[in-house]
């Protein structure tokens, strides 16, 4: 029987979840060890229920890298709905996502949203990853300040983001893109990224109003799509202001 309920687990996860999403969280359990007075001090204020264990039994609880001594059981996270997301065309930022099914990626992209404030993501239903405990863990806290929706058909969701008036931007590797840094954005505007390995499919391609690129003058790799994600992102806040 699937569980009701989620795994959040690392320092850093909790304590945000603690400061920004206290509601959500049933159960705290900590090993014996554990020490971390900011994080001890929340779960007292906020009346959550905690549980000391030993080590072998929160290791047992999750298996995973960086538990660090603490896990949370916590509400399953909560998807937007697509359509209220585009009707905030004026206040955010939306981050289409054409199959990213790296819960590592995923996890960094969000975390790094969540730095630069006022975007939000749009991952496909398909073929591509969704919020899970991995990437909650690697987001450490930024799936509570990134609100996330998903689409049961990309190309759809960017014909109805075309209708809310967005621009649409992607990340190509391609003679016709255009470096980011020279690109004068227009607002509102919606950032398309692929995947690593095959970018943008054709199809969400043809839907893209601008190209635009990372002008690199080194080797001719490619960057990591976290990576490309912060660089664009980091432009887009620059100009938006």
């Amino acid at each position: 029987m699937a569980k009701n309920y989620m795994l959040l687990y690392g320092k850093k996860s909790i304590y945000e979840r603690l400061k920004v999403n206290p509601e959500s969280i049933r159960k705290i359990f900590f090993s014996a060890d554990f020490n971390s007075p900011r994080i001890q001090t929340l779960i007292t204020s906020e009346g959550i229920s905690a549980e000391r264990q030993g080590a072998e039994k929160i290791e047992n609880m999750k298996r995973a890298k960086n538990v660090q001594g603490i896990v949370a059981r916590v509400d399953k996270f909560i998807y937007t709905d697509l359509d209220d997301l585009l009707k905030e065309n004026s206040k955010l930022t939306p981050v289409f996502l054409d199959r990213i099914n790296d819960p590592q990626n995923l996890g960094v992209i969000i975390r790094t949203l969540a730095c630069f404030g006022k975007f939000c993501v749009i991952l496909a239903e398909k073929e591509a990853c969704h919020i899970t405990e991995a990437v909650m863990h690697v987001a450490s806290g930024g799936e509570n300040y990134v609100q996330v929706a998903r689409a049961p058909d990309m190309a759809k969701a960017l014909s109805a983001a075309k209708r809310c008036g967005f621009h649409i931007m992607g990340a190509v590797i391609d003679t016709g893109a255009k470096d980011i840094n020279s690109l004068k954005l227009k607002f509102p505007l919606a950032l398309v990224l692929g995947a690593e390995a095959t970018g943008i499919t054709p199809e969400i391609q043809k839907m893209l109003d601008e190209k635009s690129c990372i002008a690199m003058q080194g080797a001719k790799l490619s960057l990591n799509v976290n990576t490309a994600c912060a660089i664009f992102c980091h432009e887009i806040a620059r100009q938006r202001k």
